[in-house]
């Protein structure tokens, strides 16, 4: 890019500085969206480096789990138990823990009630009206969850 070497002020007309300022936030926004490309491809390689790792850690800690799963199984054949039962009497324990996280997930997902908040505000932008306090921070809002429990106040909420 040229630089036209700046003339004195009172020579240069408004379309003139006009252009300059429209000239140079463009040339801001360009290299502020290089940094952020620059600054994502950083950070995305970390990410994924990072989840290379976490998936190579969980399928280790599958394979332990599968081991010990056999080691109690044989532990409880040791103890005088059929072999068939053993397997099965850990299969079934398996199944009962599966079992309570599918309740403790379920429970969880019972508690949800939408994006309350973010719709109370989209209809008040959308009438125009001002929402109150909307300079300061907003306070927590202490709110119940479906089965009448009141819900955890989160930071940032």
């Amino acid at each position: 890019m040229t630089q036209i070497p700046p003339a004195e002020p009172q020579e240069e007309s408004l379309g003139a500085l006009v252009a300059a300022a429209s000239d140079q936030i463009s040339t801001l926004v360009r290299a502020e969206i290089e940094l952020a490309k620059a600054e994502f491809r950083f950070d995305a390689k970390r990410v994924g480096m990072a989840a290379g790792l976490f998936g190579a850690a969980a399928f280790m800690a599958h394979l332990c789990l599968i081991l010990g799963s056999f080691a109690l199984a044989y532990g409880l054949v040791a103890a005088g138990v059929w072999t068939w039962l053993a397997f099965l009497i850990v299969t079934v324990l398996y199944l009962l823990v599966a079992g309570g996280l599918v309740f403790i997930g379920l429970r969880r997902l019972k508690g949800l009630t939408g994006m309350k908040r973010t719709l109370r505000s989209l209809k008040t932008i959308k009438s125009g009206e001002r929402e109150p306090g909307l300079g300061s921070s907003p306070a927590p809002v202490a709110t119940t969850q479906a089965d009448g429990r009141p819900d955890p106040v989160r930071p940032g909420r």
